[in-house]
C-alpha cells in the first residue's frame, strides 16, 4: 500500500508563515541553497514579491536562481532579464544567479520517459547543493496551471532546455519553428514531467529539494505573461511538501473544493489544457504520489 505523503497547509500568506511551513516540512536544506522562483515578466504583477519571501530566503541562506525564457519578452536575454530582476526588487534583498547565463549541461531523464532522454539546465546549477522550489501556484496558458512541477521543469531548464520541453524532444533550437510546430498537448505535458524526473534524480544525489506552493494572485495566466488577466479567485494559502506530485495535486484540489465564484473560470483554464495530465505522467515515472494527507498548521 502506498503511504500518504504529508502536505502542510496554512491559510496565512505572510513572511512568517513561509518560514513556519518550511520548518514544518522537517528537512533542513544544507550547503549552497538555490531558491527557484519566477522573477516575473515585466508588466505583470502577480509574481511572488521580494518582501513576502525575504525572511524565508534569509532563513535558508539562499540565492535566488532563475533561467532565461524561450519566448520574446523581458527575460529572454540575460541583459534584459537582469533589468527585470532589478525592477522587480529582487537585487535589493538577495543574491541572484541566472543559471544559464554562461553555459548549460544535460542531465538524464528517468527510465520510462516517452519524449525526452535528457533535460538541459543552466551550468551554474552545479554550484548548488540543495534547492527550495518556491512556486507561485496559478493558471497557465499552455500547461493549464503552474506549480511545483512546472517550476521544476520549465523553470529549471535553460533557454534551449525550455525549447526542448516545449517541442517534446524535437531538439530544434529555432524559436520561430518550435512555436509554430508545437506537439500534441499531452506530449508537452508529459515532457514537463520527464524534465522533472531529471532534476529530481540530480538532486537526490545531492542535498534534495523542498517544495512550497504559494496559492495567491490566482489569475488564469502565468507570471510569464506581461499582461495577465486579473486574479479571478481570492487567495487561499500556502502548501508545502517533500513530494511535488502530492503538493500540486493537493493545491489543485483546494481549487476544486473552493466555493469561490471565480473557481469555474480558473478550472476551465486547467481542464481545457489537460493540466492534471502532468501530474498523472509524473506518477507513472515514480516522481511522487497523489495519495496525501493535509496537515493544517492553523489548527
Amino acid at each position: 500500500m502506498i503511504a500518504k505523503q504529508k502536505v502542510f497547509f496554512t491559510k496565512n500568506i505572510t513572511p512568517k508563515a513561509l518560514v513556519d511551513i518550511y520548518k514544518a516540512v522537517g528537512k533542513e536544506l544544507k550547503g549552497n541553497v538555490g531558491v527557484k522562483i519566477s522573477t516575473g515578466e515585466q508588466g505583470g504583477n502577480n509574481y511572488l514579491k521580494p518582501e513576502l519571501i525575504k525572511d524565508l530566503v534569509e532563513y535558508v541562506n539562499g540565492t535566488i536562481i532563475e533561467n532565461n525564457t524561450a519566448y520574446r519578452g523581458s527575460r529572454e536575454k540575460s541583459i534584459d532579464h537582469w533589468k527585470t530582476i532589478e525592477n522587480h526588487g529582487f537585487t535589493k534583498y538577495f543574491k541572484v544567479d541566472l543559471l544559464d547565463e554562461d553555459d548549460e549541461f544535460d542531465i538524464p531523464t528517468r527510465k520510462g520517459s516517452r519524449h525526452l532522454d535528457h533535460d538541459t539546465i543552466g551550468g551554474h546549477l552545479k554550484n548548488y547543493d540543495s534547492i527550495l522550489m518556491l512556486s507561485h501556484f496559478k493558471g497557465h496558458a499552455m500547461g493549464g496551471f503552474g506549480g511545483a512541477l512546472k517550476n521544476e521543469s520549465i523553470g529549471m531548464a535553460s533557454h534551449s532546455g525550455k525549447l526542448n520541453i516545449h517541442s517534446a524532444g524535437a531538439e530544434n533550437q529555432d524559436e520561430a519553428y518550435v512555436w509554430s510546430h508545437l506537439p500534441e498537448q499531452d506530449d508537452f505535458l508529459e515532457s514537463m514531467a520527464e524534465a522533472d524526473s531529471a532534476v529530481i534524480d540530480y538532486y537526490n544525489k545531492r542535498g534534495g529539494i523542498v517544495y512550497i506552493n504559494v496559492i495567491n494572485n490566482l489569475s488564469i495566466d502565468c507570471d510569464c505573461d506581461a499582461n495577465p488577466e486579473t486574479p479571478c479567485m481570492k487567495d487561499i494559502g500556502i502548501m508545502a511538501s517533500l513530494d511535488p506530485v502530492a503538493l500540486d495535486r493537493a493545491s489543485l484540489d483546494l481549487i476544486y473544493k473552493s466555493n469561490d465564484p471565480g473557481r469555474d473560470h480558473f478550472l476551465e483554464r486547467v481542464e481545457t489544457r489537460h493540466g492534471a495530465h502532468t501530474i498523472e505522467h509524473a506518477v507513472t515515472l515514480g516522481l511522487g504520489t497523489t495519495f496525501y494527507e493535509v496537515i493544517d498548521l492553523d489548527k
